[in-house]
């Protein structure tokens, strides 16, 4: 018992940090979806339900270009493959005889940042753990997704979208540090660019949908890495785990 408070406080601490990185980002996805009309609440309803920020500023610009839910739920959950192979990840770093409604429920909250984390800890990884991390980190970016949706009804036009361009410098600050350490990574994230302005620019291209767009773009470079640079299986969680 006093193990598993210890792990709920620890994943609490661990969670401040990224409940504040999360407040920042989902504060300019709050605007951004009063700039394709939506209320405050409803911004942070999916926020609430859809913990990526990738996947919702992709969603948005569906919303704006008046794409279908079909395309909207295709591409959210191409987006989102990643998260099914952190769960798993995960998974193997637990107690073997951890209950399936506690891995369900560590499932609700994996993140890129919670996920880095938590395999970070000692295995196996107490399920408290997550969930302490989860209770600060997941309100934190509901939280800002509502506040930004209130200040973006508040505010005027010009401040809203001065402010909606720190959604694009986010994601330059995400893709930019791994393309330095990685050649591999560069080329994907450069030969992605280009393949995008493509499909502006190509007649015939052009008049796909952007939630078409984002699924054949992620389908074909995630195809084209998985071939050409395959990653070496690492044993070592399975190690640890024995």
């Amino acid at each position: 018992m006093k193990r598993n408070i210890e792990s709920f406080r620890k994943g609490l601490i661990d969670g401040i940090p990224i409940a504040l990185g999360y407040f920042a980002v989902s504060f300019t996805l709050g605007i951004r979806g009063g700039d394709v009309g939506l209320k405050w609440y409803q911004s942070a309803l999916m926020s609430a339900t859809n913990y990526t920020s990738a996947g919702q500023a992709a969603a948005l610009s569906i919303l704006e270009e008046g794409g279908s839910y079909i395309e909207l739920v295709i591409s959210t959950l191409v987006i989102n493959l990643r998260y099914l192979l952190m769960s798993a990840a995960l998974t193997i770093k637990l107690s073997p005889k951890e209950k399936t409604s506690m891995r369900m429920l560590m499932g609700i909250g994996v993140t890129d940042e919670i996920f880095g984390i938590s395999v970070a800890q000692k295995t196996p990884i107490s399920p408290l753990y997550n969930i302490g991390a989860m209770s600060v980190a997941c309100p934190g970016w509901v939280l800002g997704t509502a506040l930004g949706g209130i200040m973006g009804e508040i505010l005027p036009p010009v401040v809203t979208s001065s402010l909606s361009i720190a959604l694009y410098a986010m994601f330059l600050a995400i893709i930019i540090p791994p393309a330095r350490e990685n050649k591999v990574v560069a080329v994907l994230v450069l030969l992605s660019a280009l393949l995008s302005f493509l499909f502006t620019k190509i007649s015939f291209l052009s008049g796909i949908s952007t939630g078409m767009k984002v699924i054949i773009l992620t389908v074909a470079l995630s195809a084209l890495a998985a071939y050409f640079f395959p990653i070496e299986e690492d044993n070592n969680l399975e190690e640890e785990v024995e």
